[in-house]
């Protein structure tokens, strides 16, 4: 296997977060009479909060003011928040194996995510998680989310391996963009976005699950 340094996106490729915070925004938004649906959630998929809050502000301000959007936005964290505090968000299929196939290969692992690291870090310590990784990239850490390439560059400097043995692990559209914009190789592992033509061309391989990136690796 070529590559020596592994960068692991968060949400949805790890845990799966990205049904947790639709159904919670989802459930908010009925209440508010906001349209909201899963294609629109989806839009937004790969940003960081503050852009994705100025989504909201943007397409809700005019039906309610900000102060209602600012409301919508609280109220379903704080549902969110709630699922996490209970340990309701469950790894990803084949997440745990395969990061314990490389920390036996003593690869480095690195997580590069546009959520913010309160969330990044409860969740890792909810499953027991944080020695599998080298390093955390949120949010907070660089000016620009995904798919700016920031976070991944990021990550990369600090896994310490040239560029081209770096393989990064993405579900969604930006973090894909992100990668190839970063120069580095990229395998998709879809979740809540399907494979485009532009996602095939972008990335290495297109593999429906963490299992399945095993058995691509060390087959």
């Amino acid at each position: 296997m070529k590559y020596n340094g592994f960068i692991f996106d968060f949400d949805g490729l790890l845990f799966d977060t990205e049904e947790v915070y639709y159904n919670n925004a989802q459930k908010v938004a009925d209440a508010f009479r906001f349209p909201f649906d899963k294609a629109y959630y989806r839009r937004f998929i790969g940003l960081s909060d503050e852009e994705l809050w100025d989504n909201y502000h943007r397409d809700f301000d005019p039906l309610g003011g900000a102060e209602k959007t600012n409301q919508f936005i609280r109220e379903s964290y704080a549902l969110t928040r709630a699922q996490f505090a209970k340990g309701e968000v469950p790894l990803k299929a084949g997440a745990l194996e395969l990061l314990k196939r490389l920390n036996a290969r003593q690869l480095p692992c690195v997580i590069a995510s546009s959520n913010n690291r309160e969330a990044i870090d409860f969740l890792l310590q909810s499953k027991k998680l944080e020695n599998f990784f080298t390093a955390i990239v949120s949010a907070e850490d660089v000016p620009l989310a995904k798919p700016d390439p920031a976070i991944v560059n990021e990550a990369i400097k600090r896994l310490a391996v040239p560029k081209e043995e770096v393989l990064m692990l993405e579900d969604s559209y930006n973090g894909v963009r992100a990668g190839a914009a970063a120069e580095i190789a990229v395998i998709m592992v879809p979740d809540l976005l399907p494979p485009t033509p532009e996602m095939k061309e972008k990335t290495l391989a297109i593999i429906p699950s963490l299992n399945d990136v095993g058995k691509f690796l060390f087959s």
